[in-house]
């Protein structure tokens, strides 16, 4: 059965679903890049905490790929070499390092709250377009009683 009031309100109603698809669609994505920046956030936190926790002379495993690791001695512990971003990377002390580290962190946190703030709006949006749909079909049903009334005299 469909919802009266023409076809003109129908397809209205297609394309407010059809745009609060979308919204769900554009949330679930920057949900996984969320996710995403979160996993290397952890990823900086193990990185910091190893930083201060090894010394010169411990034997640590390095990761080769493809689930291998070979054990190495580390030589000297003030030579951390950090990645800063766009692919270059440079020698740090470990204080230096692990103040990197944390810099980037703050920098992934603010990404998150920006992307946190995207998804709030996002879901304001799509609650009206909800709003908007029940009031469309609340009119429908109306004009379709009013129809049925006068069908009825």
């Amino acid at each position: 059965m469909s919802l009266g009031g023409g076809g003109g309100g129908q397809q209205q109603l297609q394309q407010i679903a059809q745009e609060i698809e979308q919204i769900e669609e554009q949330i679930e994505a920057m949900e996984a890049e969320i996710e995403g920046l979160q996993d290397e956030k952890q990823e900086m936190n193990e990185a910091m905490e190893a930083i201060e926790a090894i010394e010169s002379g411990d034997t640590v495993q390095v990761p080769l790929g493809g689930d291998a690791f070979l054990r190495a001695e580390i030589q000297d512990i003030d030579e951390v070499i950090v990645e800063f971003g766009a692919g270059y990377a440079a020698e740090q002390e470990q204080d230096d390092a692990v103040d990197i580290l944390e810099n980037k962190q703050d920098t992934l946190d603010e990404r998150v709250e920006e992307i946190r703030s995207d998804i709030a709006e996002l879901e304001t949006e799509s609650e009206e377009l909800e709003q908007q749909a029940q009031q469309m079909q609340q009119q429908q049903m109306q004009q379709m009683q009013q129809m049925q009334q006068q069908d009825d005299e």
